[in-house]
């Protein structure tokens, strides 16, 4: 400010002095409103400067400026670059903010107070079928069509969520999606989706499960009810009261073989993958399931199967004994069981193409129509109820061999043609194999 006065005496001095050299009062006058005017015109231009740039709102290239409204420039491009400093830290705690939201499970659309979508993560697009930039200023009524959807949304009662129909895999199989509305701002909203077919998915299985569970037990138990009822009130010859024990014990052991089966599969699901520590000789797992099925065979069927074993690699391989045999028992049970007594069945170890080996079970049965293969493996899943209790099926043999194999690191592939008979079979990766060298 001092110097601002000093600039503005020393040009009223200059003129005066110019206007005092003239020889008159009146050009002394003259010569210091002169100077008072040249300071003016130079303290405005700096003025005009200064508010050109305070206008164009840019941090680089400032002006020069000298005195008060060089120090006042001064001071505004440091507050300048400190507002610049707290805008970049804003939009970055926005990108991380957007970065979170996007890559959250759940999906995130926002709306303005028109119903139009403003923004949407990729989760939210893939829950909806939207697509994040084409479809942003789009009324979200036009995009999502659902009937349960727009009542939702024109009853204005956002305070439970919906449930409706995704883009699924196929229009017959479409995915479930749970959608909630939240207001927040003015009149914007935010809606929330996720995924929820797995969900329910498991629901199902659940009760299905229970119900399977219920039914398989409940019917044995009927028939002992029935048989101790019998035995308890009416007077029996021995052959007839020998004959009721029998069927009592056989469908004891019926019961009991669905609670060994139900164990054996939480205790599957609830431990860790086997190591690779223990190696068990294949050959020898071959040997005890052809015996356990010959000796099935010749109890239910007559006349007995055909059992053939297909030579092939001798191998050892590392998992738990127990739980390989029981899946290659259930595997050979089952064609047994299946195909009509005289029946040709086949099994044994051969090399895959991609490394490692398969055990596999070919038998001549009717066969199972394709649209049952994808299903097999479900626990309690039969193609045919009445035939599966026929035989003394639990309905739970595949579901244990599928998570055998997946214990062990394989898969189980089902191959069947109606008519022709069925093969299953059961691969395991080579990290699971060792090839046995014998002499000669």
């Amino acid at each position: 400010m001092i110097a601002r006065t000093l600039t503005l005496l020393f040009l009223v001095l200059l003129g005066a002095a110019w206007g005092w050299s003239r020889g008159s009062l009146i050009w002394t006058l003259v010569g210091a409103l002169l100077g008072a005017l040249a300071w003016g015109i130079q303290d405005g231009i700096s003025a005009v400067r200064l508010l050109r740039w305070l206008n164009n709102g840019e941090v680089t290239g400032t002006p020069r400026l000298t005195g008060v409204w060089g120090e006042l420039l001064d001071r505004n491009r440091k507050i300048f670059k400190k507002l610049e400093k707290k805008a970049q830290s804003s939009d970055a705690r926005l990108e991380d903010f957007l970065s979170a939201i996007q890559a959250s499970p759940n999906g995130v659309v926002l709306l303005d107070a028109s119903g139009a979508i403003e923004w949407c993560n990729q989760t939210a697009a893939a829950h909806l079928g939207l697509d994040p930039q084409r479809d942003l200023g789009q009324a979200i009524r036009n995009m999502v069509r659902s009937p349960t959807f727009v009542a939702y949304l024109a009853e204005g009662d956002f305070g439970h969520e919906i449930q409706i129909d995704g883009p699924g895999k196929r229009p017959s199989q479409p995915n479930k999606i749970s959608l909630q509305i939240h207001a927040y701002g003015h009149k914007r909203k935010l809606m929330l989706t996720r995924d929820v077919t797995a969900v329910q998915l498991a629901e199902t299985m659940r009760r299905d499960f229970v119900a399977n569970v219920s039914h398989e037990i409940r019917t044995p138990l009927t028939v002992l009810s029935g048989f101790v009822e019998t035995m308890q009130s009416i007077p029996l010859e021995e052959a007839d009261r020998a004959r009721y024990l029998g069927l009592m014990s056989q469908q004891a052991h019926r019961m009991q073989t669905l609670v060994n089966d139900l164990l054996t599969l939480s205790r599957l699901e609830g431990s860790p993958a086997p190591g690779s520590g223990e190696w068990v000789d294949g050959d020898d797992l071959l040997r005890q399931v052809v015996q356990e099925a010959q000796g099935l065979s010749h109890t239910i069927a007559e006349p007995p199967h055909a059992i053939e074993v297909q030579p092939g690699l001798s191998v050892q391989v590392s998992g738990v004994r127990s739980e390989l045999l029981s899946a290659l028992s259930n595997l050979a049970s089952n064609a047994v069981r299946y195909t009509p007594g005289g029946g040709h069945i086949r099994l044994g170890w051969r090399p895959r193409a991609e490394g490692g080996v398969e055990f596999f079970v070919a038998d001549s049965g009717p066969g199972i129509a394709a649209e049952h293969l994808p299903r097999l493996t479900e626990r309690f899943y039969r193609v045919d109820r009445s035939r599966s209790r026929e035989t003394g099926g639990t309905g739970l043999g595949l579901a244990i061999v599928k998570h055998v194999v997946q214990r062990h690191g394989g898969q189980v592939q089902i191959e069947s043609v109606e008519g022709q008979g069925s093969t299953f079979i059961l691969s395991l990766p080579p990290t699971r194999v060792r090839e046995v060298v014998t002499g000669d």
